[in-house]
């Protein structure tokens, strides 16, 4: 079947093809009642518009692009659906990228996003280096940082206080009466990592215990599987009475092998996560953990990028930082 052109739709119309232009690129300045006829015909034939052509001319889509550090975290999940459903109320799609923690991956998503030639790009950056997001910019495509804070004025960024979650999530186990005290993290190099292990050092130094008793067990993943792996390493050395892991996943596979060594959660070890997904409450333990707004994060963030992409005069550069509530549950109790 032949595809219906801007001429079919003009001839159905009874209007000319400059008038079908101007209702699906400049709808203002097309008389309601004729834009109305027009839409009317766009759907009874079926017209569906020839975007590359249109990027081409524009310079842009009606694409925007969002790149993340770990698709498979729920996580991200919840940012992404935040992301999706706003681009979709102002009629743009997201292209999503998944660097899985590779600077080199993220490079090339960047890359492909470029020469999509996407209005802008939401990320959560793999690294510190601001290079490869400059040269997006100088190529007029915004970018807006998510769950990383901005360290230049003229960036907007959504995050969440990384360093006071670590903090709270330590404090709770101390006040539980926890003095020797795990951290299982995913590599250091993770920004959020870091600085959720700065706050844990900050509560164990506001309670008068040495920072430096923190065990540390950095996995090579974020994941439920890294966090047995590194439960049977905690397991074989002197249990600690409590464990703060970096992420849910961590904690729930941390849990799993707990258990199934006979190890009580929380009488032997109290047990502590973050960014509360779903399963946290569902788990055979149900288990404490630091939640985060991630959907907000993800409808703000775009806000913030569509604003900046449609109101380059007027756009105002944010930087907002969200705080991250305790929520306890059976596996600190």
């Amino acid at each position: 079947m032949a595809m219906v052109s801007i001429k079919d739709v003009a001839a159905h119309a009874g209007v000319s093809p400059g008038t079908v232009s101007n209702v699906l690129n400049r709808p203002g300045k097309v008389a309601p009642a004729t834009r109305e006829r027009v839409e009317a015909a766009i759907s009874e034939l079926g017209f569906v518009r020839h975007g590359s052509a249109s990027t081409l001319r524009a310079g842009h889509s009606r694409t925007i692009g969002l790149s993340v550090i770990d698709i498979g975290n729920p996580f991200f999940t919840e940012v992404a659906a935040g992301v999706e459903d706003v681009a979709s109320e102002l009629g743009y799609a997201v292209i999503l990228g998944n660097s899985a923690g590779s600077q080199e991956k993220e490079e090339r998503n960047l890359r492909v996003l470029a020469e999509h030639r996407v209005r802008g790009v939401l990320i959560t950056p793999s690294g510190e280096d601001p290079a490869r997001l400059d040269r997006l910019r100088e190529n007029g495509i915004s970018v807006v940082l998510v769950d990383h804070p901005a360290h230049r004025p003229d960036q907007c960024a959504v995050a969440v206080d990384d360093v006071a979650g670590g903090r709270a999530a330590v404090a709770h186990l101390l006040s539980k009466g926890a003095r020797s005290i795990a951290y299982v993290t995913g590599p250091l190099t993770i920004r959020q990592c870091l600085e959720r292990r700065e706050g844990a050092k900050q509560a164990m130094r506001a309670a008068g215990l040495d920072p430096d008793d923190l065990r540390v067990v950095e996995a090579t993943t974020m994941t439920a599987r890294a966090g047995e792996k590194a439960a049977v390493e905690l397991i074989a050395g002197p249990l600690p009475k409590a464990v703060f892991c970096a992420n849910d996943l961590l904690a729930l596979g941390v849990l799993r092998a707990l258990l199934r060594a006979g190890v009580r959660v929380p009488e032997d070890v109290a047990l502590m996560g973050y960014d509360d997904i779903d399963f946290a409450a569902a788990s055979t333990v149900s288990l404490s953990s630091m939640r985060q707004p991630t959907y907000q994060l993800g409808r703000i963030a775009t806000e913030l990028l569509l604003d900046e992409c449609d109101n380059p005069d007027t756009h105002a550069h944010q930087h907002i930082m969200f705080q991250p509530e305790l929520v306890a549950r059976e596996s600190t109790q």
